[in-house]
């Protein structure tokens, strides 16, 4: 950040002043900055925890489609061993043209 008062020449006196100000600012402004920080740590934990917390949700989700789709397939397996091609409007092979 620019100086707002260009070309100012300070004397020794008036250079320590400047200096005890700036650290006199830059100190009570510590609270304020110890409290944002916390304040954003918090929030980045809180994201994180989200963020697993729905990555868990679709490992769980994934997995249970797995389960879900071996059981309807092992269903399948034992209800029917021979598929019925007219359910499934499976073609049966090639039918030939009648004139």
């Amino acid at each position: 950040m620019e100086n707002q008062q260009p070309d100012e020449q300070l004397s020794h006196e008036e250079l320590i002043l400047r200096k005890e100000e700036m650290l006199k600012f830059y100190t009570d402004s510590l609270p304020y900055l110890e409290a944002q920080l916390k304040y954003e740590k918090l929030l980045c934990e809180i994201d994180e925890f989200r963020f697993k917390r729905t990555q868990i949700q679709m490992q769980y989700a994934m997995m249970m489609q797995t389960q879900q789709y071996e059981e309807e397939s092992s269903d399948e397996e034992n209800d029917s061993p021979i598929p019925d091609p007219e359910a499934n409007n499976i073609p049966t092979g090639r039918k030939l043209k009648k004139n």
